[in-house]
């Protein structure tokens, strides 16, 4: 399966402003809900994600036909990347300590940043990297 670039890229850029609302606020409940689209996107892939499915029905029909398309792979375990670093700040908002939460949140929101702003994925990035040492 493959997934048009600027999809993934709309999705990092709801997850920056998401995350950096996470860190502005302290919400355990936002940061939740964040993981929530993360693991959707882990399981059900990007395009059947959340945010993926506001691309596909209002963002996309606006937008010419796609300039590239990549394989849903690497966006899928970012996806799943992203999750562990969620789960992480869950239990550092939740549980403490506070900064492990707010550290958590800002290495994914650091990566999510990359993405949206850059096109550059460290979770793809490491989904590669693995397969190349893995076979």
């Amino acid at each position: 399966m493959r997934v048009d670039i600027r999809g993934t890229r709309f999705a990092a850029a709801v997850t920056t402003a998401v995350l950096a609302a996470v860190l502005v606020s302290g919400s355990f409940r936002l940061l939740a809900a964040q993981a929530l689209v993360f693991a959707a996107g882990a399981v059900l892939g990007v395009a059947r994600s959340p945010y993926g499915l506001v691309f596909r029905h209002l963002v996309r029909p606006r937008l010419g036909p796609p300039a590239g398309v990549e394989d849903a792979a690497p966006p899928r375990f970012a996806q799943g990347v992203g999750l562990a670093f969620a789960l992480v700040g869950l239990v550092g908002y939740g549980a403490g300590p506070l900064w492990l939460g707010m550290a958590a949140t800002a290495c994914a929101l650091a990566a999510a940043f990359l993405n949206a702003a850059f096109g550059y994925c460290l979770g793809c990035e490491m989904y590669l990297a693995l397969r190349r040492v893995t076979g």
